[in-house]
């Protein structure tokens, strides 16, 4: 109707819809390698010591205060599984979700800190264990990614 002949504007619809379904992706390049280790390292801090003595996976499974086992929820979810799923989709509201659960971890995970350092008495608290502070580090890296690729979309046209 507008005067190309049908191929062509078969052709035409094709190439705008390729350019769409690559305006709907995400590549994290090199940024890639940073994520995975942190991803890593949230996993490695699981096995070590996060809240008086006890690791991370019995901070999860078992009785533990209430901020470092929401943090290690969090940390679990923001720091393993969305990064997972957005590499392997690699989606822009993906990249969005993971950097904004990245913050509310990133946050959870600082206070998990600070309420294992202070009581209520003028002794200070037990502090936090080694894997502790090896999750917040890795999470607060990986909302740092994830913010700066979600920032760095392209413009729509």
């Amino acid at each position: 109707m507008n005067g190309e002949p049908e191929d062509l504007s078969r052709l035409r619809e094709e190439i705008n819809g390729v350019g769409r379904s690559a305006a709907r992706r995400v590549d994290p390049g090199r940024g890639a390698l940073t994520i995975a280790a942190a991803v890593l390292a949230v996993l490695v801090s699981l096995v070590l010591p996060w809240v008086d003595g006890e690791q991370g996976l019995g901070v999860l499974f078992g009785d533990a205060p209430a901020l470092p086992k929401v943090f290690g929820y969090a940390a679990l979810v923001a720091g393993v599984l969305l990064p997972a799923l957005t590499l392997a989709l690699r989606r822009w509201v993906l990249a969005w979700t993971s950097a904004l659960a990245g913050f509310a971890a990133s946050v959870a995970g600082v206070l998990s800190i600070w309420t294992t350092q202070t009581t209520t008495g003028h002794a200070p608290g037990p502090g936090p264990g080694i894997g502790l502070v090896i999750a917040v580090v890795a999470v607060v890296v990986l909302l740092v990614k994830w913010l700066a690729l979600a920032a760095s979309r392209p413009e729509m046209r």
